[in-house]
C-alpha cells in the first residue's frame, strides 16, 4: 500500500484495502485473547494469595473470565466463516411460493427483515429488482447486501421459509400458511472462472419495470430478465434507468447464480451424507417456520433453535438464527431453546 502508483487502480486498491481490513478484523482479537490469557494468569496468582472469595482480586478474575469468554465465542465465530466466498457481499432473491396473497405479504415481510438485519449490522443495501404482488406484498425480489462477510452470515437462509398465523386477507378469520423461498449467492467477481457464451447460452428478456420508480421506469422496457438455458437459473434486474446498465447487473447476478450452483454440484456429496437437499427450493425442505398465532415462535429445523418472540426476529434480530446455522453447520452443539 505503501508504494507508488498503488492508487493508480483505484478498485484494485480499495480491494486490497478491504483485505486488510477483514485480515486485521482476524488477527486483533487473537492478540486480545493471548494477552488476556497471560492477565489470566497473573490474576490467578493474586487470588490463590488471599483468602476471601469476595476480595478485589477476585471480582476482577471473575469480570476478565467473562470478558475472555465472549471474546473467544466471538473468535470462534470467525473461524466457521473460512469458506473462500464468505468475505463476500450477498444477493439475497426472495420469491413467493404457495398461499396466494399471503404468500406474496409473507415475501415481503422476509424482505424486510433481511433489510432491517442488514441497517443494524451497518450493511448497505442496493434493491435489484421488486416486483409487487396484485393486492399486496411482492412476487419476487432481489436485494444486494453489501458488507464484510454479508455471504457467511446470511447464507444459510436459503431455503423454504413457512409462515402460520391468522390471515388478515381472510373474512373468516381463519389460520394460514403460506411459503416463500429465499436463495443467497455470493457477489463475485468477473474473473473468467465461469464462461458464458451469452448469445447462445442466455435467453434475454425485456419489459417495463414494476414497482416504484415514476413514469421513466414504468413507461420504458429497461428491465431485463435472463435465463440461463442449461440449468435455468433466472436473474432480474430493474434497478437502474437505463437497459444497458440493467443488463450489465443482470449478468453479474447471473455469473454469481452459476457459481453458487457449481459450488452446490461440489458440495453434493456431503449434502447427501447429511441427508440434506443439494439444492433448496419449492418442493424442498422447509429451513425455518415462523408462527404467529395461537403461539409464537421461531424455529428452525436444522439446528433446532427455537425463540419465543417472533416479532423481533422479523424486526431484524437474526444473530442467534444465523450463529446456530453456522454452529450447526460445524457440526457444533447447539442450544435447542433460547427464549
Amino acid at each position: 500500500m505503501g508504494e507508488a502508483g498503488f492508487w493508480d487502480n483505484q478498485e484494485k486498491a480499495q480491494g486490497l484495502v478491504a483485505e486488510l481490513s477483514r485480515i486485521k478484523g482476524l488477527v486483533a482479537p487473537l492478540g486480545e485473547l493471548i494477552s488476556g490469557a497471560e492477565d489470566l494468569a497473573v490474576l490467578i496468582e493474586f487470588a490463590e494469595e488471599e483468602d476471601s472469595e469476595d476480595s478485589e482480586s477476585i471480582r476482577e478474575l471473575r469480570q476478565t473470565v467473562e470478558e475472555l469468554q465472549k471474546l473467544l465465542e466471538r473468535v470462534e465465530l470467525q473461524t466457521m466463516l473460512g469458506q473462500p466466498d464468505d468475505p463476500s457481499n450477498a444477493y439475497v432473491t426472495i420469491q413467493a411460493g404457495e398461499g396466494g396473497t399471503d404468500a406474496a405479504d409473507w415475501a415481503e415481510m422476509l424482505l424486510l427483515m433481511y433489510i432491517r438485519w442488514a441497517e443494524m449490522r451497518g450493511f448497505s443495501l442496493e434493491m435489484y429488482e421488486r416486483t409487487n404482488g396484485e393486492e399486496a406484498g411482492i412476487r419476487h425480489a432481489t436485494l444486494l447486501v453489501k458488507g464484510d462477510y454479508a455471504y457467511g452470515y446470511l447464507k444459510g437462509e436459503s431455503g423454504n421459509h413457512r409462515l402460520v398465523r391468522i390471515s388478515p386477507f381472510n373474512s373468516a378469520g381463519k389460520r394460514q400458511t403460506a411459503f416463500a423461498a429465499v436463495d443467497v449467492t455470493p457477489e463475485v467477481e468477473d474473473s473468467g472462472a465461469i464462461e458464458v457464451d451469452w448469445d447462445k447460452e442466455v435467453r434475454e428478456e425485456t419489459m417495463r419495470a414494476g414497482g416504484a420508480g415514476g413514469q421513466h421506469v414504468n413507461k420504458t422496457e429497461s428491465a431485463v430478465r435472463l435465463t440461463h438455458l442449461e440449468t435455468g437459473a433466472v436473474v432480474r434486474c430493474q434497478n437502474e434507468r437505463s437497459q444497458h446498465q440493467n443488463r450489465a447487473a443482470a449478468r453479474k447476478m447471473l455469473l454469481a447464480k452459476l457459481h453458487q450452483l457449481e459450488l452446490e454440484k461440489q458440495d453434493a456429496e456431503t449434502a447427501i451424507k447429511r441427508g440434506e437437499k443439494s439444492k433448496i427450493g419449492f418442493g424442498g425442505e422447509t429451513i425455518r417456520n415462523y408462527v404467529l398465532q395461537p403461539e409464537q415462535f421461531v424455529k428452525d429445523t436444522r439446528s433446532g433453535l427455537k425463540t419465543g418472540n417472533p416479532l423481533s426476529v422479523l424486526d431484524g434480530e437474526l444473530e442467534p438464527y444465523l450463529e446456530a446455522y453456522l454452529k450447526w453447520s460445524m457440526g457444533k452443539e447447539v442450544a435447542k431453546s433460547d427464549s
